[in-house]
């Protein structure tokens, strides 16, 4: 969303003040517009080397990420994975796609992510994955997610399209499981207005994800297709923001660290207010400035999102649990999912935020105690 006004603050707004129009007009110049040019490899070759991998395979979207990386690891008809009911409902549809079952984890209270304990609790003999999603910004705790499914033999596939750049004891997301997919919508950290990427060292999976990918095209007889592939192919458009959007990644990073630091500064001590977390072991890049609103908060969460909005400044609320959403819904009790979800609201958090926009949204909230 973006701003409509010189007074309006509105959650997320693209930074494309780099390389962006130079890239992209070189690219319409040199007619290689759709799916084959110089800067799909490049985004390919620097995200990667950004998460710390050996491949980056581009999409179309965070979603079709999602779905590609499932059928590449041959998930399917009667498996179950696992995944947080506290996630985007991509996270769920894609395992449907595939024809397996998602199963819906709890929360845990310390990072919110996906409770590995719950997690646990959730393993059945149809269990093929777990799909940890890094929330926000803030990475899972990947130690035993990862220990359980080396016990049980499940495979691990991160979800870290709200989390470029952050880090499980200083190793960057997306390197953590077998596969990891990112999504470049345009309220991401970094953005190529619609896009994904799957990181992975498995040059194996790598070449499948890429055959998947274009129609499982025969790489040797053109338009011979030997199975059913998908059309989830990035444009060469897209790739070529994505390249000056990785220009400028790490400062967009420290960016968003920066705005979490002055709004904790700003909103601490505030009896009810929650401030996001940051585990001893995490490096979180504040995807959205996450809060939970609570008694003795005088407003509830919805009542200071709306004193928000009278004050010209967005927010959101958390994710719906998504075993509450009609596609999935369940009778199951996950309540620290559906606590998070009652009491959480992302404030402004785009990197275009100046120091006096978060001292005047702090200020909205401090002013309503």
């Amino acid at each position: 969303m973006t701003k409509q006004n010189n007074n309006f603050i509105p959650v997320s707004e693209p930074l494309l003040s780099g390389n962006e129009v130079a890239y992209v007009t070189d690219c319409i110049k040199s007619g290689w517009v759709s799916s084959l040019g110089k800067y799909i490899l490049e985004f390919e070759r620097l995200f990667a080397q950004y998460c710390g991998v050996k491949h980056g395979i581009a999409v179309s979207n965070g979603t079709t990420a999602l779905h590609l990386a499932l059928a590449t690891l041959g998930i399917g008809m009667g498996d179950e994975v696992i995944v947080p009911t506290l996630t985007f409902i991509a996270t769920a549809n894609a395992v449907h796609y595939t024809g397996a079952k998602p199963i819906f984890a709890d929360s845990e209270e310390q990072t919110w992510n996906i409770d590995p304990v719950d997690v646990a609790r959730c393993i059945t003999p149809r269990t093929k994955a777990i799909i940890p999603v890094h929330i926000y910004g803030h990475p899972v705790n990947m130690g035993p997610i990862l220990n359980l499914a080396a016990q049980h033999n499940l495979l691990v596939i991160e979800d870290a399209a709200e989390a470029h750049g952050a880090c499980y004891q200083n190793k960057r997301v997306g390197s953590l499981g077998k596969m990891g997919v990112f999504s470049f919508y345009g309220n991401k950290i970094i953005t190529t207005g619609e896009g994904g990427m799957i990181t992975t060292d498995d040059d194996a999976l790598a070449e499948r994800a890429r055959f998947l990918r274009d129609h499982a095209m025969s790489p040797n007889k053109r338009y011979w297709h030997t199975e059913i592939g998908f059309n989830y192919r990035m444009t060469n458009i897209q790739a070529a923001m994505g390249v000056a959007q990785m220009e400028k990644i790490e400062e967009y990073v420290e960016r968003k660290r920066q705005i979490a630091n002055l709004y904790n500064q700003a909103l601490q001590g505030i009896a009810g207010v929650s401030l996001p977390p940051e585990a001893a072991w995490a490096t979180s890049v504040y995807w959205m400035y996450s809060i939970l609103v609570d008694a003795p908060y005088p407003l509830c969460r919805d009542e200071l999102m709306k004193t928000l909005r009278a004050h010209n400044i967005d927010s959101r609320p958390f994710f719906y649990p998504v075993h509450t959403q009609p596609p999935y819904h369940t009778s199951d009790s996950l309540p620290v999912a559906e606590r998070l979800s009652r009491l959480g609201i992302n404030l402004p958090s785009a990197v275009t935020l100046t120091d006096v926009d978060i001292a005047r949204i702090a200020a909205v909230i401090r002013q309503s105690v």
